[in-house]
């Protein structure tokens, strides 16, 4: 295996990374502005009231997209199997 194949698994798994971490930091995004605006309009300035819902919210979120998540990575993961018993990055 040479330096660019290694590169372009590199590559690869970083790619899986942001496809699984981006939905679910989003939701996390999303909560936190609306509880912002919450906090922003209402004037209530409790240090809880930021965080709970933000963890509920990605909590749940993991919940809910678990079953893509596994089988993004279960695909990945037989890519890099067939990547080892081959010998050669083949494509991806």
């Amino acid at each position: 295996m040479n330096e660019a194949e290694i590169v372009g698994l590199a590559q690869n798994a970083i790619l899986m990374i942001i496809q699984i971490g981006v939905p679910v930091m989003m939701v996390g995004l999303v909560v936190g502005l609306i509880v912002a605006l919450f906090q922003a309009l209402t004037q209530i300035q409790e240090m809880t009231l930021a965080f709970v819902p933000k963890i509920i919210a990605i909590f749940a979120a993991i919940f809910v997209m678990m079953p893509t998540f596994s089988i993004k990575m279960t695909e990945y993961m037989e890519f890099l199997a067939d990547v080892i018993i081959a010998g050669n990055p083949g494509g991806g």
